[in-house]
């Protein structure tokens, strides 16, 4: 089952307006191998919600989980309740399914589960779930808000951790971020445990559950796959280490001015500091880590408090903000890291004040044995609000939980203080009840003194307590107790216990899981509820004492019950922890309580075994609440327990209670509130998903999987006939990948329930341990149904066994319909009773539950007749040879089953309202076993010859020849058959001691009296009785039994009319003091026995096949002796010569247990691995019942593996409880198939077993007969072909290399190890190392092992591995032993030559990458290489990605690719023979060696495949020259007080050490080494190099950080030539100069000769070569000649790319994890490096690579500041004008120490200044990092310097210069230099926001920000801010020219500070400004400019404007006049012009 849990989601632009939004999500499954779909349940649920009002709302931040029923904000959505369903109804994985619609907030919550119950297919690492983000009735191009894909890989990996994404980033359909996030959890059950009913969400171990679901882990970033490695889960509440680190990097709009922040960080209770920096956005990068020994659980509640300060203000104020966070939330995280992660600072005092800043962390919980993920930046980290991580510090919903406790009843009573005094009562306790809540326990009416653990909850105290009230029946507190609640409330369970002083009488939980919802997943449900409670019954239960004062912790007992009310109210308690209730409140509460009914329990006892040889008689108690328990008094008596009777032997190994076809019942009725409504619905779920997990296959799935199946056989036939193609091999498995997926299609109409399996696994038993219950389900669970759980007690005499806690619900018989009944209604079940590490019975039970007035019905759930009887025992001594009743010592004649009580036959009378129904009888005793025959596996067969003759005559023949001992006719001898399953051993023989006359004649054997034969003997009273008198027996008894019946009809089943006892004549006094037992103080009358009578029982036969046990686990050592291997051994035999190894030699013995009968496999001595190869036959096993219901129920099998070692019980090694395949119909048998079944030890898993079992109903048609037997081999029947493994001829190629590294035993170094190779009971014994100090490899290295092998990779025995040494005097100790599993990995096909990489040829100009380069690649250095395989251009001085260099992200042994670097021989661990069995066993060896696995033809004729182990290198040692290249490290674990480390490097190989302590970089936990170390030494001796990063400190020794090794061995032998990487381009001079011993053309010949290929052949000119039966050509790589610096022959060129094409390890960098002895698991940090081995028989090496780090460059910043304007005035002058006497500073970040300052401008008005200063800032820049470098000494104390990198940043600060007071701040300009924002020409255009000009050619040119180190130079406006209230304003301008020059050009082009020489570059004049006040006396024109132009200036000009146009209108007007009279004359004039002419 499939679950998503939708939380919430994060718009930023939503108003509340408009549609509302859901989440629409799909599950996309692959489909499996054969089309089938099985069981598949993924939860996703939404852990918490963050609700954002908006701004006009006015409310703060909260985490709600949807609770609107306690006022919070508007938009909350009300939550559903869901119910899950065990197996609900199987879906499609493409069904849809959506959350409910809320309307459009910022911040929408859900808290909403969405289920996918798919078909039985487990979850595949390549599923996913697709994730929409829709607007509800939209348009489909309107509708999408973000979507995004959720890999369920991890989920696939590790089902038992859920999968928790926070604000998760969705993206539209072309993959762009749109700011929408969503938070959700995704969790998966298997399809096992659903099959066992636990489909609940669990939260992970260790971690205590939430309610409803949980919070979820506010983690950033996308939803990323997590690492691929299943770590073994520690067991619950077990301590492990774990290190948590905090990384601040920096800070954002921190409110302040002028402030100098300091972050201190508290993880736990331990307090860290940072750095003091300057301005409001500071650059840390500082690591502070701490290192737990703690509980999963204890450290998720581990608080991180996180707070800013200012260090220049005082300590009161000196808070910024804080953040609280606690480390479940990181542990939850994807890959328990927050990265880059912005945290909003809030005022602890103040948290309605809003964000006080932002602080940007990474966090992460490094756990023991598991893998850190690499470090990753999330996506969008550098924007604040697409990262952000809301405060803790947020005002939670409170609400108030009232727990109201009213009264208890029927609680234990108070032991007698004097249990020997015969008038000694038990009287009742002072009771009290204590409650504890939030997860925190301390004494009554105390305080928590750390509540803090739970973030935001304050309780205190989280523990209270009733007043203790007077001794009483049914004490009364009538109190209500109050517990503050968070919502979401971060504690899940109420503890409750009862208190008898200091004395815990009993305790329960409420889980508020359990009583409260968060809503329903489908639209129309129920919305959710708060928790809730009652009013009712709760039971407690715990420990009792018995009645011998044998405490009993491990036992479960009911200890009474509490009436409790729980209610769940908005607000606070106003400063209440207790009150009184209220008198209508107790009313109130009478009146709720349902009515009560009599409740009756039945149980009917069909079979116990498996019991313990106890000396005092057994019995079976059954009880509820107090009814039924016999030890209590305050209810009446009841037959609640069977017969008592001393179990009897099997004969083989266990004991049983011998019930014959009169199976006992008990009966119990009881009183309690009605809660039938309550089960039959909780019964009706349990039953729904039972149901739909066994849905039957349609016609449908039938056709189409035979369709299919007849495809598949067609097209296999026609690839076997038609003629071998290459294409068949690929055309199968895709055929078959389609027809799977056509399966998976059809499977979505009709899903495919799952097949039930031939054999139910275990976990269809229903096995309840003593005093543990079955795990709740919060769905399933109804905690209100007050009635206690059924106990089943096993008793002998007064104390308790063992015991099986029975839910009720399980038993309850409902009217409403069968479904409703419980599980366990009606039907035969097997029960183990244990106690942890024992078993004590098992038995086989019927029981019932249901209502007294119902009980009609019970006789139709029992399957035989009940009766009820009367019961005594009459008792006789031997006295003188006679059997007398007088005198019998301290035992009456008539008295019970244990001789106490006396109870003679004319005084009992039949209960009140029964009457007798016969007279007395004698019961005879009765076996299921005959005595004589009993479990034996031999029997003797009798067969008496009768003769007879006339007196005096001879002897003939009689009437009847033949018969029995008992004189009934048998056929004769010869005519005997021997039975079914047996055969015979010795032939007929005369029995000479036979008991005839002295005459000869025939005297018959003589039979007891009928009334003899139902005595029972013993020797002495109180011992065994049995059947056969002996001759020493003394006592005897029988049983007198005498039936009773109703006396009138009732409507109720009979048996519950037996309450009380029967009725007795009075016996005197005297005699009843005599006969009443000590400590009892029940009546000496009988209780009725009621008896289930079974007319005819059916036979059975039972068939174990015991194949193999796999991986026992012993407890400790012994010795052995060896042998001799035999010449033929079998296969699947194992030998007394063989000693396993893997631990100590066992002899182990299987033990099969099935109902009243038990059997034993032979003993195997000295194997771990035993195959018996054996069966095991149960002839004629009488089961009593319906054979239909066997078939449904079968009564489980039970194996048990001992350790026989010599005489005795043995040591117990295992048991495992098997199921047997019940076969009624023996004609339709099929044979069954061997599986694997758990064998669980004293310490858990102790290995598994692999058999099968089958029930076979031997019927009367004599079918059972036809079926044959298993093979008789050696003594023993065999396993039958059909069903034992196949076995084939194998062939095992060893390749022994040798030994490292062996420790010897007490003290003795190892000499002359030799190796045991053992598989299949054959043993390889290699020879000896000689000189293992010389030369550790073995003499001789490949051997072959021809033995028979199951076909089955599940059936193949594993490779056991034993080493030995030989010392004097023929002494050869056991030193290491290794097991190997699963030799599928060395399987390999015997046909053809082993399977190399075959290279990829190139295709000529097919490759792009190619191309001719246009440009020469400029080389550069080797950092501008590693930089651009970093990914990180801006570094890196090349420009493309030829010559490239890989980095390994992990080991070079870690590749995939590369296998480990054991392709020639893998490393197998050895461990000390013996050893304790821990989680982390010490190796204390090394074997290097290989194995190859193959057939071998069966003909002898055919020849077999060639040797594998054939070409092998020298195995003598030889001298490396090895060269350790160590570049960097990062997240290194901090060792100083600071958060920081001093590392410096040591590498170490053999006993050579080489790295110097004055080699280090102080204070850094992100060294950059770059050193190289050369070391010579000998290959294998000295094959372990040990690289390791130490701390340097001011004195010796100096702390380990961590260390890693690496084994050059592996790398030298290794076929992927790991021994020097191929670099991408062959050069001869250069940086990157060839390094190799071998040109490229001679390691070509080199690893021709290792793979045994020709070699490779060259042209002339070198430009080809065949090699591996294919031609290369140099044009195939190159189009065109190099256009690198210094290429090679073209020769050499050519080889190169042909190693690269063979996947040879290239030129890398691996990033190696770095571990501490002293914190073993937990990773301390990785380093980048690699190594270089050069053979010294392969020449010398080639130069090294000079990898020395890049030094910073010097530059110098020089800053002129010209003006300023619209600076905010400070002061008001004299006539009224605001001015400022403004100066400005200025200093780069991290350099504080070079602050400089202008001058200062007096009375500058309305904020204008001239200054005309020069800033120069000389600094260290290292431009491939972007960082300005700062080494310097934090104090003056400090020994180094410490190299500070921060960001280059130009910080300048705008003051008002004061004479009397400090300045005043107006404003602050910060500058990053490396993304410098582009400058404004003219003032007005300087703003905050660049302004964008609606003209075209007003648009700003090239990009908003760039970087000074490439421009150089930069002048313009720049606005100045300051922080108010969290936002900024802007507050001036700032005109400034910033110019980079580096040292050479500073030194050319010098230039002084402020005006001082030389003042060039540029020069810079005084600015014009007043020099004193008089401003109107000195600059008349410049004061009015202040005084009135700036004042007036829009009035002056509409003025001036309108006096211009004042003038022009009236000159307009006077000279209109003239100028129309000279347009109207000069026509009149030109025309008399014209007429002149």
């Amino acid at each position: 089952m499939l679950r998503l849990l939708v939380a919430s989601a994060h718009l930023p632009a939503a108003t509340g307006a408009g549609p509302g939004v859901h989440v629409y999500a799909r599950f996309r499954g692959t489909a499996g191998d054969k089309g089938t779909l099985r069981w598949l349940s993924l939860h996703f649920w939404v852990a918490s919600a963050t609700f954002v009002s908006s701004s006009r709302d006015g409310v703060a931040p909260r985490d709600l989980m949807g609770w609107d029923a306690v006022g919070c904000p508007r938009g909350m959505v009300t939550c559903a309740a869901h119910i899950s369903v065990p197996n609900p109804t199987p879906v499609p994985p493409g069904v849809p399914r959506s959350t409910r619609v809320v309307p459009a907030e910022r911040s929408p919550a859900w808290n909403e589960t969405l289920v996918w119950p798919l078909a039985a297919r487990p979850l595949r690492p390549t599923d996913s779930l697709a994730l929409r983000l829709q607007l509800w009735g939209q348009p489909e191009a309107h509708r999408l808000l973000g979507a995004t894909t959720v890999p369920l890989r991890c989920l696939a990996e590790d089902p038992g951790l859920p999968l928790d994404l926070s604000q998760l980033p969705l993206q539209d359909p072309q993959g762009h971020p749109t700011g929408a996030t969503v938070s959700l959890r995704c969790s998966y059950v298997p399809p096992g445990q659903m099959a066992a009913g636990n489909v609940t969400s669990q939260p992970p171990e260790g971690v205590a559950p939430c309610l409803s679901p949980p919070r979820p882990t506010p983690v950033v970033g996308t939803a990323i796959e997590m690492a691929s490695h299943r770590h073994p889960k520690p067991a619950a509440g077990k301590k492990e280490d774990f290190q948590v680190r905090v990384r601040v990097l920096q800070g954002h709009q921190l409110q302040g001015s002028a402030i100098k922040p300091v972050v201190t960080v508290l993880i736990g209770e331990h307090r860290f500091r940072s750095r003091i920096r300057a301005g409001n956005n500071p650059y840390y990068n500082e690591v502070f880590s701490q290192h737990f020994h703690l509980t999963p659980a204890q450290l998720a509640a581990v608080p991180i408090h996180i707070q800013v300060l200012n260090s220049r203000a005082i300590r009161a104020d000196a808070i910024i903000g804080a953040f609280k966070l606690d480390v479940g939330t990181v542990y939850n995280a994807p890959g328990r890291r927050l990265g880059g992660t912005w945290l909003s600072l809030q005022h602890p005092r103040h948290p309605d004040a809003g964000c006080c800043g932002y602080l940007r962390i990474g966090a992460a919980v490094l756990r023991a044995g598991e893998p850190v993920s690499e470090r990753e930046e999330a996506a969008g980290s550098q924007e604040v609000e697409a990262n952000l991580l809301q405060s803790a510090l947020l005002t939670p919903c409170v609400a108030t939980l009232q727990l109201r406790i009213y009264r208890a009843e029927e609680l234990p009573r108070e032991e007698p203080s004097r249990p020997f005094l015969a008038c000694s009562k038990r009287s009742f306790v002072a009771a009290a009840v204590r409650a504890s809540f939030a997860g925190r326990t301390v004494g009554a009416g105390g305080t928590v003194g750390a509540a803090d653990r739970c973030p935001g909850v304050t309780v205190s105290p989280t523990q209270l307590c009733t007043r203790v009230m007077p001794p009483d029946a049914k004490p009364t507190w009538n109190e209500v107790l109050f517990f503050p609640l968070r919502l979401p409330p971060l504690c899940d369970a109420i503890e409750l216990a009862i208190l008898s002083g200091s004395k815990v009488l009993g305790t329960a939980v409420l889980h508020l899981s359990h009583i409260s919802s968060a809503g329903a997943e489908l639209e129309g449900g129920v919305p959710g509820f708060l928790p809730c409670f009652g009013p009712s019954f709760l039971p407690f239960y715990g420990p009792r004492r018995d009645a011998a004062d044998v405490p009993s912790d491990t036992m479960v007992a009911y200890r009474g019950r509490v009436l409790l009310e729980l209610s769940t109210h908005t607000g606070d308690s106003d400063g209440r922890q207790q009150d009184a209730i209220a008198p209508e409140d107790i009313t109130r509460v009478q009146h709720l309580l349902p009515r009560r009914h009599r409740l009756g329990l039945c149980a009917v006892f069909y079979s116990a075994t498996m019991l313990p040889p106890a000396s005092e008689p057994l019995r079976f108690e059954l009880s509820i609440g107090n009814h039924g328990d016999t030890g209590d008094t305050s209810c009446r008596p009841a037959a609640s327990a069977t017969p008592q009777g001393h179990p009897l032997f099997d004969g083989n190994r266990y004991y049983y209670m011998p019930w014959h076809d009169s199976k006992p019942v008990v009966a119990v009725t009881s009183s309690w509130e009605d809660a039938g409504q309550r089960w039959d619905g909780q019964n009706l779920m349990h039953s729904v998903g039972e149901r739909l997990a066994q849905r039957p296959q349609t016609r449908l799935d039938v056709e189409l999987r035979a369709a299919r199946l007849q495809l598949l056989q067609l097209l296999a036939s026609a690839a076997a006939a038609g003629p071998p193609r290459r294409a068949w091999a690929e055309l199968l498995p895709e055929a078959e990948a389609w027809l799977g997926r056509v399966a998976a299609l059809q499977a979505e109409v009709h899903p495919d329930p799952p097949s039930k399996p031939a054999e139910v696994p275990l976990n269809g038993i229903p096995s309840f341990h003593a005093g543990v219950p079955p795990p709740p389900c919060p769905a399933l669970s109804q905690p209100q149904a007050g009635v206690p759980d059924v106990l089943l007690w096993l008793r002998s005499g007064a104390r308790c066994l063992a015991c099986a806690r029975i839910p009720a619900h399980r038993l309850a018989c409902s009217a409403l319909s069968p479904a409703a009944c419980g599980r366990l209604c009606g039907w035969t079940h097997t029960l183990m009773l244990e106690v942890p590490g024992h078993l004590h019975a098992q038995l086989r039970v019927r029981l019932w539950l249901g209502r007294v007035a119902e009980s009609q019905e019970l006789p139709r759930y029992l399957e035989g007749a009940l009766h009820v009887y009367a019961e005594t025992y009459e008792n006789q001594t031997k006295i003188l040879g006679k059997w007398s009743r007088q005198a019998l010592p301290a035992r009456p004649s008539f008295s019970d089953v244990a001789g106490r009580v006396a109870l003679p036959r004319e005084r009992i009378r039949p209960p009140r309202g029964w009457c007798w129904d016969g007279p007395w009888a004698v019961e005879p005793p009765r076996r299921l076993l005959p005595e004589p025959e009993a479990g034996m596996d031999e029997v003797l067969e009798e067969v008496y010859e009768n003769q007879s003759r006339q007196h005096g005559g001879e002897w003939g023949p009689a009437a009847v020849p033949s018969t029995d001992v008992a004189g009934a006719a048998v056929p004769p001898k010869e005519e005997v058959a021997c039975p079914q399953g047996w055969h015979v051993t010795d032939d007929w023989r005369v029995e000479v001691t036979g008991a005839v006359d002295e005459a000869g004649e025939r005297c018959p054997r003589h039979s007891p009296e009928a009334p003899d034969k139902a005595w029972e003997y013993a020797s002495l009273w109180g011992g065994r009785f049995h059947l056969q008198r002996r001759a020493g027996d003394a006592c005897r008894r029988r049983c007198w039994r005498r039936h009773m019946v109703p006396e009138l009809p009732s409507s109720v089943a009979a048996i519950f009319l037996l309450e009380g006892t029967a009725d007795a004549e009075e016996m005197p006094e005297s005699k009843q003091m005599a006969a009443t037992p000590k400590g009892r103080g029940h009546p000496q009358h009988p209780t009725p026995v009621i008896l289930c009578t079974f007319e005819r029982p059916s036979s059975f036969q039972l068939r174990c096949y015991l194949f193999q046990a796999l991986e026992l686990k012993p407890h400790g050592t012994k010795t052995t002796a060896g042998g001799t291997p035999p010449q033929h051994p079998d296969p699947l035999q194992q030998h007394p010569w063989v000693l396993t190894v893997g631990a100590a030699p066992t002899d182990p013995v299987a033990h099969v247990s099935f109902v009243h009968v038990s059997q034993s496999t032979r003993v195997l001595p000295g194997t771990l691995d035993p195959v018996w190869d054996q069966s095991l036959l149960f002839h004629r096993v009488q089961l009593h019942g319906d054979p239909r219901g066997l078939r449904d129920e079968p009564p489980a099998v039970v194996v048990e593996v001992f350790d026989q070692d010599g005489g005795g019980a043995g040591s117990f090694l295992g048991r495992s409880v098997c199921t047997p395949k019940v076969w009624m119909d023996v004609g339709r048998r099929k044979p069954p198939r061997l599986q694997r079944y758990p064998l669980q030890g004293p310490g858990g898993p102790a290995g598994e077993l692999l058999a099968a079992f089958e029930l076979l109903h031997e019927a009367e048609d004599g079918a059972m007969a036809r079926l044959s037997t298993p093979p008789w081999r050696q003594g023993t029947f065999g396993i039958p072909p059909g069903i034992r493994p196949v076995l084939r001829l194998m062939a095992l190629e060893v390749l022994a290399w040798g030994l490292r590294g062996l420790r010897g035993r007490c003290l003795l170094p190892v000499r002359a190890p030799s190796l045991e190779v053992q598989c299949g009971g054959h043993v390889l014994r290699i020879p000896p190392i000689t000189d293992l100090a010389t030369n550790p490899n073995f003499p001789i290295n490949a051997f072959l092992l021809t033995l028979h092998l199951p076909v089955e990779e599940e059936y193949v025995p594993p490779i056991r591995l034993r080493v030995l040494d030989t010392q004097g005097f023929g002494f050869r100790p056991h030193v290491g032993q290794a097991c190997v599993q699963d030799l599928a990995r060395f399987r390999r096909e015997p046909d053809g030559e082993e399977q190399l990489p075959q290279p990829r040829v190139p295709v000529s100009g097919s490759n792009p990458g190619l191309l001719r380069e246009e440009e020469d690649e400029e080389e550069g250095d080797w950092w501008s290489k590693f930089y651009m395989a970093m990914g990180d251009t801006a570094k890196s001085h090349r420009r493309t990605h030829r010559d490239s260099l890989k980095v390994y992200g992990c080991e070079l042994e870690a590749v995939p690719k590369f296998e480990g670097l054991q392709d020639f021989c893998q490393t197998f661990p050895l461990y000390q023979p013996g050893g304790q069995q821990g989680d982390d066993p010490v190796p204390v060896g090394e074997f290097k060696g290989l194995f190859c696995l193959y057939p071998l033809p069966e003909d002898p004729g055919v020849p077999p495949p060639p040797r594998r182990f054939q070409e092998l290198p020298p195995s003598q040692p030889q001298q490396c020259l090895v060269r350790v290249y160590i570049v960097r490290a990062f997240d290194l674990s901090p060792r100083d007080r600071n958060g920081m480390c001093d590392p410096y490097v040591r590498v170490s190989l053999g006993a050579k050490t080489l790295g110097k302590r004055d080699h280090y970089v102080p204070n850094t936990v992100e060294p950059v080494f770059g050193r190289m170390f050369e070391v010579m030494g000998t290959v294998p001796l000295e094959k372990d190099l040990r690289v390791s990063l130490l701390d340097h400190d001011l004195l010796p020794p100096d702390q380990e950080i961590g260390s890693t090794t690496i084994d050059l061995e592996n790398r030298l032998l290794s076929r992927f030539r790991a021994h020097c990487g191929l670099p991408r381009l062959y050069r001869i001079d250069g940086p990157g100069r060839w390094r190799d011993q071998l040109s490229p053309s001679r390691a070509l010949e080199h690893l021709a000769h290792t793979r045994g290929l020709q070699a490779p052949e060259f042209s002339a000119d070198g430009t080809a070569v065949i090699f591996g039966g294919s031609t290369f050509l140099l044009s195939h790589f190159e189009s065109g000649p190099p256009t690198y610096r210094h290429p090679g022959a073209p020769r050499e060129r050519l080889a190169l790319n042909v190693l690269h094409a063979w996947n040879l390890v290239p030129e890398h960098l691996e990033t190696r994890t770095l571990y501490n002895s002293t914190q073993p698991g937990l990773e301390q940090g990785k380093v980048q490096m690699w190594v270089d081995i050069f053979p010294a028989s392969l020449g010398p090496p080639g130069p090294p690579v000079d990898i020395t780090p890049r030094k910073p460059q010097s530059y110098e910043l020089r800053c002129v500041v010209w003006n300023t304007r619209d600076v905010e005035p400070g002061d008001i002058s004299a006539a009224g004008q605001r001015m400022s006497d403004i100066y400005v500073t200025g200093w780069l970040d991290g350099l504080e120490e070079q602050k400089q300052r202008t001058d200062v401008h007096y009375r500058a008005l309305q904020g204008d200044g001239s200054f005309h200063w020069r800033f120069v800032f000389p600094f260290q820049y290292l431009a491939a990092e972007q960082r300005c470098v700062l080494p310097r000494k934090e104090h003056f104390w400090s020994l180094d310097e410490t190299v500070l990198k921060v960001p280059p940043k130009l910080i300048l600060q705008v003051w008002d210069n004061d004479k009397f007071s400090a300045d005043d701040f107006l404003g602050i300009l910060e500058l990053e230099l490396t993304r410098l924002p582009r400058p404004a020409q003219r003032p007005q255009d300087c703003t905050l926001k660049p302004r964008l000009s609606p003209w075209p050619w007003g648009k700003a040119r090239g990009p908003p920000r760039f970087s000074l180190f490439r421009q150089k130079l930069a002048r313009g406006w720049w606005p100045c801010v300051v922080h108010e209230g969290g936002t900024q304003r802007m507050a001036g301008k700032l005109e400034l020219s910033l110019e980079l020059l580096d040292e050479k050009e500073a030194e050319e082009r010098p230039a002084g500070k402020g005006r001082e020489e030389p003042n060039a570059y540029p020069p810079l004049q005084p600015p014009v400004r007043p020099d004193s006040s008089f401003l109107w006396l000195l600059a008349p024109l410049r004061a009015l400019r202040y005084a009135v132009w700036r004042r007036h200036r829009c009035r002056i000009t509409a003025t001036a404007a309108l006096l211009l146009l004042l003038l022009l209108l009236l000159n307009f007007i006077y000279s209109a006049p003239g100028y129309l009279a000279m347009k109207l004359v000069s026509p009149l004039r030109l025309f008399g012009a014209g007429s002149k002419h």
